[in-house]
């Protein structure tokens, strides 16, 4: 059965599953488009080159504008968890099964499908916390969903909110909670702590909670508040980050000991399964058996999680094997000029010279990894020990300086490097960093760190380098950030990939196994 899915709205996506496998998710920001494009229909004929047939079932992800006046539906809707919409149509000449489903729905499928398949639990645990919606669902050993828990709606927006009311730029009226927000505000809360908000702080921060709704963004209501405009560097943003990021998990958590099987396993789904933070704090809860977070999270994976929810209800399991790679393959649509750039094969050895010596090189591996985080297939690597890395980085990146650079780490140095080991290869909890290490380009304000680990059979490009650096400075550690311009999905051709570079001051390019280095470096 082959099955393709469409997701419309922010954060457009196609996905393709064949066989229960996974071929392809692509989404539309990707190649230097705007961070979180509609569907377009490049991306729609990226997809279509590369099937090999006509899909069995079409899937369309449900959808709403819930910040619009006249609320519009795409196929199923936005919310519920009610039966999908099964019918019978023509596409491209071919009669196909038509499937929509809500966007809720993609987000549980989503978590379900990806998650490792475990036939022990009799039931486990979905939690979706995104923009708009926040609930548990309990799901049996079926795969069926027998029960929903609403907990909060809207905690992705109320957490963005607190950025925009902090931040003058902010529209007074009339705006949304914008969906870049999220991430700064997790950056700020490191500097700030909970327990030093005051009445005031205390005062914004649990009306932000109870506010009926963030759709627009109610601005203009908290003039007489003592965060309204002031920045969001200030101490008292930063104060009220912490402690909503630790009062948005207590309420979440409270009805989880109180209303959840314990013992269950814990799939999280949507944007707040980003906040590395959060994700460790479920992980220490104690109350579930285990936590999975998919890589794809947000919505950047919902197209897939339609396309799971229809091969759940056709055939009654929604498991795929699926790899994080599963983008499209870098585009040599030109070729660097020789003049300012000379071209050699890659030497493991010899880069991580270059990395010692404070180079940033651009990487480029094979096929774009799933969801935002880079993974290390379009990534800017350097050297992690200098704390000026990190500023350096920002600046090539365009953004704040208060924004933190993620390490990725081989497994056999996680112990040496972090007071926690565990593997997470796909960069989703924070662990503390070893001061012995000295890795300071890469240990947040708090001492923590976002770490992408990896093993030789996970990512062996990426392992040899680290393995080489290792031979050099005596760790297997680099700083790994997003290879993009600010704005925009990740570079994918190299007509991109060398404006980049040549305009940013990046002279060492890596695509492959071929190496480029700028002939006047």
């Amino acid at each position: 059965m082959l099955i393709v899915a469409f997701k419309p709205g922010h954060d457009g996506a196609v996905a393709a599953i064949g066989d229960r496998r996974l071929l392809y998710s692509l989404e539309s920001e990707k190649d230097s488009r705007p961070r979180y494009s509609p569907i377009l229909p490049t991306t729609v004929l990226d997809i279509a080159e590369r099937l090999d047939a006509v899909p069995d079932v079409v899937a369309l992800g449900g959808w709403s504008d819930l910040a619009s006046s006249r609320i519009a539906y795409t196929g199923a809707g936005y919310e519920g968890i009610q039966d999908p919409i099964v019918a019978t149509r023509r596409f491209f000449g071919k009669e196909v099964k038509f499937f929509s489903s809500t966007h809720e729905r993609s987000h549980i499928y989503m978590a379900l499908g990806m998650a490792p398949r475990d036939d022990e639990s009799p039931l486990r645990t979905v939690l979706v916390w995104e923009g708009d919606v926040g609930a548990f669902y309990v799901v049996d050993a079926n795969q069926r969903i027998v029960r929903k828990v609403p907990v909060m709606t809207g905690p992705g927006a109320r957490y963005s909110f607190l950025f925009g009311l902090a931040d003058p730029t902010f529209p007074i009226t009339g705006g949304k909670p914008r969906l870049n927000d999220a991430g700064k505000l997790m950056a700020l809360a490191a500097f700030g702590d909970a327990a030093d908000a005051n009445p005031d702080i205390t005062h914004v921060v649990e009306r932000i909670l109870k506010q009926d709704s963030m759709y627009p963004a109610p601005k203009a209501e908290y003039r007489d508040s003592v965060l309204y405009n002031a920045g969001v560097e200030s101490p008292e943003c930063k104060t009220a980050a912490a402690l909503l990021t630790e009062r948005l998990f207590e309420t979440f958590a409270e009805v989880a000991r109180e209303e959840l099987p314990e013992g269950s396993p814990l799939y999280i789904s949507g944007g707040c399964g980003l906040n590395c933070d959060w994700n460790s704090l479920w992980a220490q809860l104690g109350h579930f058996s285990s936590v999975f977070v998919a890589p794809c999270t947000n919505d950047s994976g919902s197209a897939l999680g339609t396309a799971i929810d229809a091969l759940a209800t056709f055939t009654g399991d929604p498991h795929i094997d699926w790899n994080v790679y599963s983008g499209l393959e870098f585009v040599t649509d030109t070729q660097p000029d020789p003049i300012r750039w000379r071209s050699r094969t890659l030497d493991n050895d010899e880069l991580s010279v270059a990395l010692a010596a404070g180079r940033v090189v651009a990487w480029v591996q094979g096929r774009w990894e799933i969801g935002p985080r880079a993974l290390c297939n379009r990534s800017l690597l350097a050297e992690p020990f200098g704390a000026a890395t990190k500023d350096r980085l920002n600046e090539i990146k365009q953004r704040e300086d208060y924004r933190p650079i993620a390490p990725v780490c081989r497994v056999e140095d996680l112990g040496k490097v972090f007071h926690e080991d565990f593997e997470d290869p796909y960069m989703l909890y924070f662990r503390r960093v070893r001061e012995s290490s000295g890795v300071h380009a890469v240990t947040h304000v708090d001492g923590s760190a976002r770490v992408q680990t990896v093993r030789a059979s996970g990512n062996p490009q990426m392992h040899r380098l680290l393995s080489s650096f290792a031979a050099q400075r005596g760790l297997g550690v680099l700083c790994n950030t997003s290879l993009n311009f600010n704005g925009e999905g990740f570079i994918n051709r190299m007509s991109d990939l060398v404006l980049y570079c040549e305009s940013r001051g990046i002279q060492d390019m890596v695509v492959g196994d071929t190496w480029y280095q700028r002939a006047d470096g």
